[in-house]
């Protein structure tokens, strides 16, 4: 097998694999993309609140803390589990609301939790975000009234 038939071999596996991955979460879409951007960013962001600005509120010294990691990178994978459960509700039900709805509630956590971090490096919020968060906050509630 040539170096360009394995490359396209496992090309193509990772598709299919992507494929599969994409359907078991109900498809892929803006908000999935915007969640899992929003996930690393605030991961990424609670890394330096706490390895530079030793401010982070996991800890009693502030500090970077392997469990502290450990916790947050597995509090993220179930997060990605709640949104596969709810995918296959969805798909039960016979539904398309109870993904996005779990979606849009996961975005609003991350991004109240990224600001969070922002404010913990002594950063300004802008209003903008805040306006965002409350639209979002708003968006969510009423998927849940329609599900009523």
């Amino acid at each position: 097998m040539h170096l360009s038939e394995a490359k396209a071999a496992v090309m193509g596996a990772a598709a299919v694999v992507g494929g599969v991955i994409g359907q078991a979460f109900g498809g892929w879409n803006a908000a999935m993309t915007t969640l899992l951007v929003f996930m690393a960013i605030d991961y990424l962001s609670g890394l330096v609140v706490a390895g530079v600005f030793k401010a982070s509120d996991k800890t009693e010294s502030g500090s970077l803390n392997s469990i502290a990691c450990w916790k947050g990178l597995f509090k993220k994978g179930m997060t990605l589990i709640i949104v596969l459960v709810a995918a296959q509700l969805d798909t039960v039900l016979g539904t398309a609301f109870v993904r996005d709805a779990v979606v849009i509630a996961y975005i609003v956590n991350e991004t109240i939790s990224i600001v969070e971090n922002a404010g913990l490096m002594g950063l300004p919020i802008p209003d903008v975000i805040m306006s965002a968060i409350e639209q979002l906050q708003n968006k969510e509630n009423q998927q849940t009234e329609n599900r009523r």
